[in-house]
């Protein structure tokens, strides 16, 4: 659980976000993987595996409301925090930063979907 300059490290297992805990920025995974796991008691599900450049954690830079997936180091990973005044610092410096988290949001909402639909 050692912290560097830029971002922190995480070991095999180790809970990054918990479900129904209110956050307050996005992550960015510079090195390594982590499962993205929605808890429903001794029925948890694993819905995603993210690895390096991907993202999660990014509703909480638009709403104020509770996460609703819980995120878990699959080996050891490395990810740096992004809360939401440092978010819109880099989106105007560089705004395709935007665009693309809002192409991903689109894809996320698309797929979770389709796992709901009839």
């Amino acid at each position: 659980m050692g912290r560097t300059t830029l971002g922190r490290h995480y070991k095999d297992g180790e809970t990054v976000i918990k479900q129904g805990t209110v956050g307050d920025c996005v992550y960015v995974i510079q090195k390594g993987k982590v499962d993205v796991i929605i808890e429903n008691g001794s029925n948890d599900k694993k819905v995603a595996e993210l690895g390096e450049k991907e993202f999660f954690g990014e509703m909480a830079l638009f709403e104020k409301d509770v996460r609703s997936c819980t995120v878990r180091a699959a080996g050891d990973a490395h990810i740096l925090t992004l809360d939401k005044k440092n978010f819109y610092k880099t989106i105007q410096k560089d705004p395709s930063i935007a665009f693309r988290l809002l192409e991903r949001m689109s894809s996320r909402l698309r797929e979770m979907n389709k796992l709901t639909s009839f």
